[in-house]
């Protein structure tokens, strides 16, 4: 298991926390993007659900690379909701590490059950 925890959870936002691991690590001594990549789509999932309920989906996703994450120091993904419909929400990531960003997307949640 890769090892996010939960830190912080508001209306709008979720925060989730990773200590890098050498397994972790690609061939360059940097946190693999596909790490990054779980650690975005798990943090924008959570905010879209602050909007949507507990039952959401991914329905798509854009992750840009600003940085390469260090084998030292926290990861910290903040998943913000940036609007909520009845069976969409629109929601943002910013990966920081050590206050420095490494990381950003934007994606599409969807609801896969409504509660009558």
């Amino acid at each position: 298991m890769v090892g996010t925890r939960l830190a912080a959870v508001s209306e709008t936002t979720v925060t989730l926390e990773l200590e890098p691991r050498e397994d972790l690590l690609q061939q360059y001594g940097f946190v693999h993007g596909g790490v990054l990549a779980y650690l975005a789509d798990n943090a924008l999932t959570y905010a879209g659900a602050l909007g949507l309920g507990p039952s959401v989906l991914t329905s798509g996703m854009t992750l840009d690379y600003v940085a390469p994450a260090r084998a030292e120091g926290v990861l910290r993904a903040v998943g913000t909701l940036v609007s909520a419909g009845r069976t969409k929400a629109t929601v943002r990531c910013d990966i920081t590490q050590d206050d420095r960003l490494v990381a950003t997307a934007l994606g599409t949640i969807l609801a896969t059950r409504r509660d009558a």
